[in-house]
């Protein structure tokens, strides 16, 4: 009764298994029946991994519940971030796209800062006016987004394509003590940067939709395990069926990038939203640049190092439409984040800048 119990409450990653199974046993008719199938197929399947990967939100959040901030949220983003890196990895060895992993971490920035924290800091400051947080933790993350930004993504493009391999030994180095450094601060002396003391009658009460800090943490763990090997095997056929199903129709070259993104973030959405609506801003502060941080400074180097395995160099430097929209949100970010205090000001100028973003992607910028 108990297990019977367990897989109604895990439906999503359940439905999910099974559609695997059902790729796997179809995937040749699929990509036989044409372009419109194969898109059709693609989208379901994007459907398919954004339900098992809120399962795996799901369950990171019910971590974080015993644990608390800044530990909580990092649990979050981590396992994010590893979706995210699974997807990149099975599409790089599937097609592999000089740019995707670049455009993907742009892609990500730009729906983290601009698009979570944006839309949190809207709907927060327009329910509750200003939301106050620690500024310590707006500070710290942006400073180290722009460095590891800087190192990975703006400076290769002064690197000659013969000394790649150098340059990309030395960011996975960087990126690394970076984050062991940031781990240490986040985790240790400073973790108080990260966290925020909200008075005694604005402290979260939990609701039957929250997850429950008393669920078993080795339950837990096994089905995040569980489901992002299952996001795994389904991204791996998501990548097939998009590549049929978008070859020769002259949609964005960087739409594959946002869709990974989007799909990795998806639980991010929802969880950042709840906590801006019930006046809690640290968490959503958190969850929004701790995702980019951790995007770039965990996605980099094993993407990097992926590629001196192979021996496959991809293109890191952005373009610089890409330069121009990163450097205006993280000076966005600097200013907004730098007084303790959001409002729905300050969440709307970053969601114009996600609206930029999207109409420059549109017109294949």
């Amino acid at each position: 009764m108990m297990i019977l119990s367990r897989l109604r409450g895990e439906i999503f990653l359940c439905i999910a298994a099974l559609v695997a199974v059902i790729a796997y046993l179809t995937e040749h008719s699929v990509l036989e029946m044409g372009r419109g199938v194969a898109a059709v197929a693609a989208g379901l399947l994007v459907v398919t991994i954004v339900l098992a990967s809120m399962r795996v939100a799901h369950h990171a959040e019910i971590l974080a519940a015993k644990v608390g901030d800044p530990y909580g949220t990092m649990i979050l983003t981590l396992s994010a971030v590893a979706v995210e890196v699974i997807i990149l990895a099975i599409l790089m060895s599937s097609d592999p796209s000089p740019t995707l992993v670049r455009d993907t971490i742009y892609a990500a920035l730009m729906l983290d800062i601009n698009g979570i924290l944006g839309l949190a800091a809207l709907l927060g400051g327009l329910k509750h006016g200003e939301q106050p947080y620690n500024d310590n933790s707006g500070k710290t993350y942006g400073v180290m987004i722009l460095t590891a930004i800087g190192i990975s993504m703006i400076v290769p493009e002064f690197v000659p394509s013969d000394r790649w391999h150098y340059y990309s030994a030395f960011t996975i180095c960087a990126m690394i003590a970076l984050y062991a450094l940031f781990l240490r601060m986040q985790v240790g002396q400073h973790s108080y940067f990260f966290s925020y003391s909200y008075p005694k009658a604005e402290k979260r009460r939990e609701t039957p939709g929250e997850p429950h800090a008393e669920d078993p943490t080795v339950v837990s763990i096994v089905i995040i395990l569980i489901g992002v090997v299952i996001i795994g095997i389904l991204a791996e056929f998501m990548s097939a069926f998009m590549t049929a199903g978008l070859k020769d129709t002259g949609a964005p070259l960087a739409l594959t990038a946002i869709v990974v993104a989007a799909i990795s973030a998806a639980p991010e959405i929802l969880t950042a939203l709840r906590a801006a609506l019930r006046n809690r801003m640290q968490a959503t502060v958190n969850i929004a640049m701790g995702a980019s941080l951790s995007t770039v400074i965990l996605t980099v180097p094993v993407m990097e190092g992926i590629a001196l395995y192979t021996g496959q160099p991809f293109i890191m430097a952005m373009s610089p439409v890409q330069t121009v929209m990163v450097m205006i949100t993280l000076i966005a970010a600097a200013i907004n984040l730098n007084d303790g205090e959001t409002n729905a000001i300050e969440g709307m100028t970053h969601f114009i800048l996600f609206a930029t973003f999207l109409m420059l992607t549109f017109l294949n910028l």
